[in-house]
């Protein structure tokens, strides 16, 4: 049997580290998946079209690809940690406002805004974990850190029923949004027990004696460019066809499957149940077999997935089952960009590559809810949302042929200067992992 065991092998730091960023990135997580759950009520109340609903959803990952790039910039060079508390409060904030709009544009605003937080916190949530874990075990940690989507996304879902029974719909989708305030307390842990990146301050020493920071659009030249565009063009497949499922999904349980919220709540909790289990798998299955093969086995079984849920004619019960797998390799796929992106670019330039390539993979990826938005005004909800999320995991598919391998790179060094021939996994030199680094029953 598959065990955590990795977790009794970090020390104090990488383990204060781990429950800052898997909290940060939960909470934030609850506070994005509020509108996925509130859009019948949007529709209802305010009177919005599923187009209008397919582009607030768009706003919030058009700031997500803002916010992922520009936090990313900022972290490499006043801090992780700084802006990773910046962007939570962001998301906080602006989640909470999201309470007093009553009109599409001022919604459309907020959720851009708070997009802008939540692109940034994941992107530099993801690259301060992945510096503070040695290598042995990073993929592991670094992509355990997205199960923790599956706990915010079940604090939502449990809270929906609960604030149906005790509101008006009118009223109901406003107390929701309001309690997107309660991450920002999170930021106070983060700074009483969270230190900075060792990896990044001594980056930072070295700029001190006379190195000069490079220009944000390195990422763009020489031996980054490749690298940066695979990395990029990947994220946005994968978005792309997840953000079909999760804008879409609670919207096509209860209007085109006729399920109540009751059932629809007890259909989410499988799908929320697999969100947890996969990026475990995920972890486990890149550090042992590589990155590159990992995305592309879940990229295939997803794709699978999403066929059979949607276009063939199955029953309840199946569609049940496939839930729990629709949740676990969308979390796989997810989980894998944290250590894998972070790992493709030197400390120098590592938040803002990494915030681009998940940012404008948000960004890009946003046009396909938007898309199921549009089709769906003319086809089934259902065909609409197949059929653009297999086109955004083909597309993932393509991208992660172009991508080297970069299983336990060394993120002191510089993971761009390596021969881009795949290596084995655990270190950037092709050798095993040390024992006390990689257990074998982890």
């Amino acid at each position: 049997m598959m065990k955590l065991g990795w977790y009794h092998d970090l020390d104090d730091t990488e383990r204060r580290t781990y429950w800052a960023c898997f909290a940060g990135f939960g909470l934030d997580a609850m506070d994005t998946t509020i509108y996925a759950l509130v859009i019948p009520a949007l529709i209802a109340t305010l009177g919005l079209t599923q187009a209008e609903a397919g582009y607030l959803a768009t706003a919030s990952l058009a700031g997500a690809a803002v916010g992922g790039w520009a936090a990313g910039i900022l972290a490499d060079r006043i801090g992780r940690v700084r802006i990773l508390q910046l962007t939570i409060l962001m998301v906080a904030g602006f989640t909470c406002l999201a309470a007093f709009m009553s009109d599409f544009w001022s919604l459309a605003a907020v959720r851009f805004l708070q997009g802008v937080g939540y692109g940034g916190e994941a992107a530099v949530g993801g690259v301060l974990i992945s510096e503070v874990i040695r290598p042995g075990l990073r993929g592991r940690v670094a992509a355990s850190v997205q199960s923790s989507y599956a706990v915010g996304y079940a604090i939502s879902v449990s809270l929906l029923p609960v604030i149906a029974a005790l509101f008006s719909e009118e009223m109901g989708w406003r107390v929701f949004f309001a309690l997107g305030i309660v991450p920002a307390g999170l930021v106070f842990f983060i700074r009483r027990l969270v230190p900075e990146s060792g990896i990044y301050m001594q980056a930072k020493a070295a700029q001190s004696d006379g190195a000069v920071s490079p220009p944000v659009w390195t990422i763009f030249t020489g031996r980054h460019l490749r690298r940066t565009f695979a990395a990029a063009v990947m994220s946005t497949g994968i978005f792309g066809g997840a953000y079909v499922m999760i804008t879409w999904l609670p919207t096509y349980l209860r209007t085109a499957l006729g399920l109540s919220i009751k059932s629809s709540t007890g259909y989410l909790a499988m799908n929320i149940l697999g969100s947890l289990v996969g990026p475990l798998l995920y972890g486990w299955l890149s550090d042992r077999i590589g990155r590159r093969p990992a995305f592309m086995t879940f990229l295939v079984l997803q794709s699978g997935n999403v066929a059979i849920l949607l276009l063939a004619p199955i029953g309840l019960g199946t569609t049940i089952v496939l839930s729990f797998f629709l949740g676990a390799f969308q979390g796989a796929l997810a989980a894998g960009m944290l250590p894998t992106f972070a790992e493709l670019f030197p400390t120098s330039i590592r938040a803002s590559g990494q915030g681009f390539c998940l940012g404008g993979g948000r960004g890009f990826g946003s046009v396909v809810p938007a898309t199921v938005g549009i089709l769906a005004a003319s086809l089934p909800l259902g065909t609409a949302m197949g059929a653009c999320a297999l086109c955004a995991y083909g597309v993932a598919f393509c991208a992660t042929l172009l991508l080297p391998e970069t299983a336990g790179a060394d993120l002191h060094g510089d993971p761009g200067a390596r021969d881009p021939r795949p290596v084995a996994p655990g270190r950037a030199d092709g050798h095993a992992v040390p024992p006390h680094l990689a257990r074998t029953d982890a």
